[in-house]
């Protein structure tokens, strides 16, 4: 039975990993060992971080929200429910664009709550 060493395959896989950990610090993108460590930490921080972004961006868009509506005398809790019992569709980062970018749309939509408010 021939011996079958595997150089090659070592080899290809030390590199794949050296490679993926380059521009790591210390021994992290020069060592095997410690940059298969290293590889395996960064993609579960990059598995969460991709959950955290998006809980980060909806704190954003309502922080921006309320920065806006306080502006006007009106809180963003009231204000959302409001909407809700209008049936007014409309997410969260669209209304912070509209409360940054287009300040007079973004009035009208507020005056939608206060309608709302005024019928129930």
């Amino acid at each position: 039975m021939v011996r079958v060493k595997g150089g090659v395959a070592s080899r290809n896989r030390h590199k794949k990993v050296l490679k993926e950990t380059k521009g790591f610090r210390g021994k992290r993108n020069s060592v095997f060992r410690i940059a298969m460590q290293a590889m395996m930490k960064s993609g579960t921080n990059a598995y969460v971080g991709r959950k955290q972004k998006k809980r980060d961006m909806r704190a954003l868009w309502i922080s921006r929200i309320n920065t806006a509506l306080k502006q006007r005398g009106q809180r963003y809790s009231e204000v959302k429910n409001q909407w809700l019992h209008a049936r007014m569709e409309i997410d969260r980062k669209s209304l912070s664009e509209l409360a940054i970018n287009y300040p007079a749309v973004f009035d009208q939509v507020a005056d939608v709550a206060k309608k709302a408010k005024k019928v129930a």
